[in-house]
This record gives structure tokens, sequence and C-alpha cells, in this order.
């Protein structure tokens, strides 16, 4: 056990230096185009509040926003992991050229309304911030961690400022793109990083020239209509980043020390669980072989595999999660080894929704394995059940959001020709692999139990409070929830947040310690249940392990 952590200790550390890039390098000459696009408004995290105010994406070309215009929009190509996720890219008016700098270039003019004045205000408030990518580099803000003091790229930038204007915030309306490039030949150059300072500047535009060297401020008064400039520079800077590390200043880790936390809080308890079960195998399994010997194992022996009250259910949900299990672990190892770049938009998602497909089969033969132990006879119904009961329950709570999203014209409402590939994927690749699964399942001959089962079943004691199934669902999800919350709230917040989670070997290493800790309550609340001498704690186990395994 010693060696293992040792050997994931080992993963962690290199799982965090390099990755495998997505996508291949693009050589440009000097005074090739270079294209910008654009991506969905998204919150981030405020520099005083610390938290988000938000959690709706808007397009980037969201009539209400008035942003300049292309004179033809055209959506880029994307994964299904990356729509998901709430990716809209889109291309840009900003005509950028390899090594050709600009000053105070003209965008557009643009008039905004009073009430989307209100709008833009509000989004300025809820700290959303602005996403381009150049090369497929994000554009991003230059920071250094205050504790630290290393400098890192944040990815986005701000839509406004409203720290100094309490009452009206100020809109940037002026950008400062800063591109550094590579090259080795002084022929052919590569872009390794895209920084950009937005400025909010009241311009005005004339026929001979615009001043972008104003001080005065830009503010959208929300009782009168405005009329908006935005400009934008272009500088070139040389870099001896290498292309292949150019994501190292996008992936920083604010405070290693508390991931490190997580990991030593995971493991204390482990090793608190372990040092229980040792206690009951070691000594009090021990006394109790010898009293059940005499008088109480007749009366237990003949019920402790007695099938289910919820034979179907508990199979139906050992299916769901050994499929969750398998996809999960797979996931991570393609993860630690570097095959989901950052780089490369939406693979994370894109390669778990596969795998979800593919190991429908296994959920399907672990379900009809499980339902034909217990003398299960609807066979036709648990195949159906294995194969829409989980799915159907989680694409129906994914659609209730995704209307919502709908309503409130958010781009991260997902498309409907995106739900039909989803749907699709379901229907011909995932049930038809869950049906293999069970026939395979089912065709295999039944696991017999050790003792026969009495055929009157005996007389279940009162079961104390803190045995019963909802209390037991409730001890049974506590000690592994706390085994990964603080991990877990480093993944919510990188999705929620709109940042690059990258640190798959913590992450891999809690979910080993989330799998010996499943393991072992499991063993602890078999063996308590059995000691109350109540023939349905096995199942009550059981089903417990399955509602927190898929948290």
């Amino acid at each position: 056990m010693f060696s293992f952590i040792l050997l994931f200790f080992a993963f962690v550390g290199n799982a965090t230096a390099f990755y495998l890039p997505g996508v291949a390098p693009h050589d440009y000459r000097e005074g090739d185009p270079v294209e910008l696009v654009v991506n969905s408004l998204t919150p981030i995290i405020g520099p005083n509040t610390q938290q988000l105010k938000s959690v709706i994406p808007y397009d980037y070309y969201h009539e209400q926003l008035h942003f300049c215009l292309p004179t033809v929009k055209e959506g880029q190509s994307e994964s299904l992991g990356s729509i998901l996720f709430g990716d809209r890219i889109f291309n840009s008016p900003y005509e950028l050229r390899m090594l050709q700098e600009q000053h105070c270039s003209v965008l557009c003019q643009v008039t905004v309304p009073q009430k989307d004045a209100k709008f833009i205000n509000d989004r300025i408030r809820e700290n959303y911030a602005i996403n381009w990518l150049i090369d497929s580099l994000p554009a991003a803000r230059s920071k250094t961690d205050p504790r630290s003091g290393e400098q890192f790229y944040s990815i986005g930038f701000e839509l406004g400022d409203q720290q100094n204007h309490q009452t009206r915030p100020q809109l940037y309306n002026h950008y400062q793109i800063k591109i550094e490039y590579h090259t080795q030949d002084n022929i052919h150059y590569r872009v390794v990083g895209v920084l950009v300072t937005p400025k909010s500047k009241k311009t005005t535009l004339s026929k001979n020239e615009t001043n972008c060297e104003t001080k005065e401020q830009l503010t959208l008064n929300e009782n009168t209509d405005n009329t908006i400039v935005y400009t934008y520079d272009v500088e070139w800077a040389p870099s001896d980043k290498a292309w292949a590390t150019r994501w190292d200043s996008y992936l920083h880790v604010f405070d290693p020390k508390i991931h490190w936390f997580s990991l030593v809080n995971s493991i204390v308890i482990v090793l608190f669980l372990t040092g229980m079960v040792a206690m009951i195998l070691l000594r009090a399994l021990h006394k109790d072989i010898s009293r059940y010997n005499q008088i109480d194992a007749q009366l237990v022996h003949g019920d402790v595999f007695r099938p289910p009250t919820n034979t179907m259910l508990l199979a139906v949900l050992l299916g769901s999660g050994a499929q969750l299990f398998f996809m999960t672990a797979v996931t991570l190892v393609f993860a630690v080894l570097g095959f989901l770049s950052p780089s490369n938009r939406g693979s994370l998602a894109t390669v778990m929704i596969i795998l979800y497909m593919l190991f429908a089969s296994v959920s399907g033969y672990v379900s009809a394995r499980v339902y034909k132990m217990f003398g299960g006879e609807s066979w036709r119904k648990n195949v159906f059940l294995t194969a829409f009961l989980f799915p159907l329950l989680i694409f129906s709570i994914f659609v209730f959001l995704n209307f919502f999203l709908v309503s409130v014209k958010s781009s991260g409402a997902v498309p409907a020709p995106t739900l039909f590939i989803i749907i699709a994927l379901w229907f011909l690749i995932s049930v038809p692999l869950s049906l293999i699964g069970s026939f395979f399942g089912f065709k295999k001959p039944r696991i017999e139990h050790p003792v026969r089962t009495n055929q009157i079943p005996r007389q279940i004691p009162d079961q104390v409070f803190y045995l019963r199934p909802i209390p037991s669902l409730l001890m049974g999800g506590v000690l592994p929830f706390g085994a990964i919350f603080i991990e877990l709230y480093f993944i919510m917040s990188s999705i929620w947040g709109s940042k690059v989670y990258y640190l798959f070997g913590f992450s891999s290493l809690v979910f080993v310690v989330l799998t010996i800790t499943c393991s072992e309550v499991t063993i602890l609340l078999c063996y308590f249940h059995l000691c109350a001498e109540g023939r349905l704690g096995i199942s009550r186990v059981w089903y417990s392990l399955e509602e927190y395994s898929k948290v």
C-alpha cells in the first residue's frame, strides 16, 4: 500500500510537467494574416469578492452587447465536448498580420440603447470576461501571484471595471494586444503568447483622425443612448519560449499546499478506516466467530444471501456505477499520460462521453450478472432499465437545465443539432453495447452462494436508527465525500470559472483514495448490519455505495 502511494506521488509530479500537444504548430511568414477568433463571455472570480457572481455565459455577438460584427459571421468547427462546455467560437473583424504593428486602429462605432446599456453594466458588475483565441491560444492578462511572486497568464480579460465607478462602471473599448512569437530562422514565426490589456477611453471618431490618447474614461448612461468607438493596438514581441511549452505560462497553481492538504486529508481518512477494518478483522471478528459458532450462526447464515427487496434497482445501479467507475478511471489514465491537452479544446468532455458510451457494455454485463445471481426472472425489464434508467435521468436533468439557459439567451444552451447527436450516440452506441453486455452476462452461469438460503425468512430485529436506510446512506456518503471535497472544489471552480484544470495527478490519487474509502466504508457497514442481524443490511450497503460513488 505504501509503495503504491509513493508511485502515485511520483505520477503527480510528472503529470504536471508535460503535455502532448493537441494541435500541430502553425508557421507564419512576415505579413501573413493571423486570425483572431472570439469565444463566449464568461464570468470570472472577482478581485475582491473571490467568488463567482454568475454562471451563465453569453455569446460574444449577443444582440445586447453590441460588439463589432465581421462582414460575414462564421462559426468555427468545434468538438462535441467543446460545445457542451459552452464554447461558441466565431470569426472577428480584427485584422492582424505577422510582425505588423498597429496603433489606434478603429474597429467600428456602435450605438448602444439605454436598455442595452443597463445589460452591459450589469455584466461588468458580475465580473464578466472576454475570451479571444489567436492560433488556438487564449488571450490573457499578465498577473502576479501575491504569495509566490510568480508571473502567470490569466485566461480572459475583463469586460469593464467598476472599482472606481460605484454607480456606473467603465467599459473597456480599447485593447492593447501584445502577441509573443518565437522563431529559429527569422523566416518562420510561431505564436507562443497572447496578452491583452483593455482600456476605457471615451474616444471620438472624426474624418481626419481618432484620438486614443484621451484620459477620459467611457461609462454607459442607462438613461440615454450611448456611442462607443472600439479601437485596438497590436504589438509583436520576440520570445525565447518554445512552441511546445507555450502553455506553461497559462497553467498556474495558486496554492499547491491546498492540494497537498487535500491528499493528506484523504489519506488520513483512509488510514482511519483501514484501522477500523483491521480492528474488526483481527480482534472483534475473531470473537464474533466464536460466538456465532455457538448459536447465532444458525440464525444468520441462512438469511445473509437472501435477495433484497429491490433486486432490480440494485442490479441496475450496480451496473451504472461500474460504467461510471471505468469511465472515470480510463479518463484519468489518459489525462495523466498527457493525451488530454488544454490546447485541444473540449477533449476532456469528448473523451468522457465516448468512454461512457463504450462502457455501457460493462453496465449491461454487471447488471445482468447481479440480477441473475439473485434469481431474477424479468430479464427483459433488467436489460431495458440498465440501458435507459440512469442515462434517461441524467439526460432529463440536462434538458431541463438547457431550457433554462435558452430562456435567458445564454450561449451555454446546447443547440438542437448537438442534442440530436447525443441522442444518436445513446441509441446507436450506448444502448446496443448495453444489450451486448447483458447478453453475455445472462449467458454466464449463475453465481452460487456459499450457503443455502432458508425458505422462510426470519424475523428482523428492530434496527437502531443509524442502521436504517437513510442514515446508512448518509453515513456511507459522508466519509467518501470528505476524502474528495477539496479537489472537487477546484474542479468545479475551474469549470464554472472558465479556467484550465490540469492537475490530473492529484485527482488520480484522490480517485484511488476515494475507491479505497468506498470499499472500507462498505465493509464497515456490512459488518454493523450483520452485527444487528438484519438480512437487508447488504442490499442497503450496496445501494449506499452506488449512490455516493456517483458523486
